[in-house]
């Protein structure tokens, strides 16, 4: 899926010409704020009408009920949707608490070292859903990063604040959702578009295992991925091949059905228990340049150079004052001299939080950090590799790691599931003695 992302001023049309487009330097900056997609990858899935916005009959003569799904008010992405019913019918609505989204400063400033599989025990998973049994582990203004171990299916479920980015750790299942199904299995990115209905269904056997992140915004591929006109270009570590979205509808019948809807209130996040006259998966066709679609980390291909080379060249996705990145194993520094580990640093804009899901981080070993932490370096500390690590590091031809990186450009908060996994030793772990 194709973004562009633009301040509202930086776009200049004249009577002849290209449209021209300035990219601020940090694209998940504050002068980055706003978001839209140009000229995305379109898909058509199922029937549809020859024209938009034309009479569309079912065999029995019944109109289909086209319902436009847009961004950025009718100037982004969107998608055209045709419904055996009304998309907008509601018989009821109750108020929905979310769960426990407080948020602790990280106060005194230190580093952390955050286990998550101590979160939830392993008999636990069969009674838990990826929607309602996200234990929140970090977050801003801009952004909510969860984690959850769940093996029960979960209620139907759509976000109206923002994107959400599902990595899985492990396990495997579908997502059902308004366009179609999405399978989805160990390494893959789930991305659904904000406001999509949709449903996580494990599949039977080991529990999934999901690090969600949340957005305020839109999520999308850096611009300086795109072309001109929003195509991936060639020195993008991946392009449209590895972007599956749903293949056909998915139709589904029932009456009285609930929706749990995610929204702003007043004090922040709220939300609102909807119960709908039909199933809201009616959707007979579809076409357009928004919908879910799932990226495999395996499928992110790896730049390396001579010497170390920075973060940015592991960027995946970008969000308003967000990015997420991959690691994933690969050749590293091939310089006679190299130092393959990364230099000590301190990004004075951005805190920094890193889950390891696999291989070997050779950066963080005498830490304490395996598969399933995450470490959060706040801005204003400087971190780079433990004692030892650097001097371990030399000659080597191979990092065998895979981890999962947001870089944030607010300060983040601890929630309730990041305090309960803090393991209150890591920021010493560049102090202690024979590491």
């Amino acid at each position: 899926m194709t973004l562009f992302a633009y301040p509202a001023s930086s776009v200049e049309n004249g009577p002849v010409g290209p449209i021209t487009v300035r990219v601020p330097r940090f694209a998940g900056s504050a002068a980055g704020r706003r978001y839209c997609r140009r000229m995305a990858y379109y898909r058509q899935v199922g029937q549809i009408p020859p024209k938009r916005h034309t009479q569309f009959r079912a065999e029995d003569g019944a109109l289909y009920r086209e319902e436009l799904m847009g961004e950025e008010g009718f100037v982004g992405d969107s998608a055209l949707l045709y419904h055996r019913h009304i998309p907008s019918a509601v018989l009821a609505a109750t108020e929905w608490e979310p769960g426990d989204l407080s948020l602790t400063p990280n106060r005194p400033l230190i580093p952390r070292h955050l286990r998550l599989p101590d979160l939830f025990a392993a008999s636990d998973s069969a009674a838990v859903d990826v929607v309602t049994g996200r234990r929140l582990v970090l977050g801003n203004d801009d952004v909510r990063i969860s984690y959850v171990v769940a093996g029960a299916p979960s209620p139907l479920y759509r976000n109206a604040i923002g994107d959400e980015c599902v990595y899985l750790e492990s396990g495997s299942g579908t997502v059902e959702t308004v366009f179609g199904v999405l399978p989805f299995r160990p390494g893959d990115h789930v991305v659904v578009p904000r406001a999509t209905t949709h449903r996580w269904l494990p599949d039977a056997g080991e529990p999934v295992r999901a690090y969600v992140i949340e957005a305020n915004s839109h999520i999308t591929p850096p611009a300086r991925y795109l072309s001109r006109f929003g195509q991936l270009l060639e020195q993008a570590p991946y392009c449209e091949r590895d972007l599956h979205g749903p293949a056909e509808p998915l139709l589904r019948t029932g009456t009285e059905v609930e929706i749990l809807v995610k929204h702003r209130g007043p004090r922040g996040v709220t939300g609102t228990r909807h119960v709908v006259p039909h199933h809201p998966f009616d959707v007979v066709g579809w076409d357009g340049c928004l919908y879910p679609y799932t990226f495999n980390i395996a499928d992110f291909e790896p730049i390396t150079g001579r010497i170390h080379q920075p973060p940015p060249a592991h960027q995946l996705f970008q969000g308003a004052n967000f990015v997420i990145c991959n690691f994933v194993p690969r050749k590293v520094d091939y310089h006679p001299l190299a130092i393959p580990v990364p230099y000590y640093h301190s990004n004075v804009d951005s805190d920094e939080v890193m889950f390891y899901c696999g291989g070997d981080y050779a950066a963080r070993r005498g830490s304490g950090i395996a598969a399933g932490s995450v470490s959060l370096h706040p801005g204003g500390h400087s971190h780079g590799p433990q004692p030892g690590a650097v001097e371990r590091s030399l000659g080597a031809e191979f990092f065998d790691e895979l981890a999962v990186m947001v870089d944030t450009f607010r300060p983040l908060q601890l929630g309730e599931g990041g305090v309960a996994a803090d393991d209150g030793d890591y920021a010493g772990s560049w102090s202690r003695a024979g590491s």
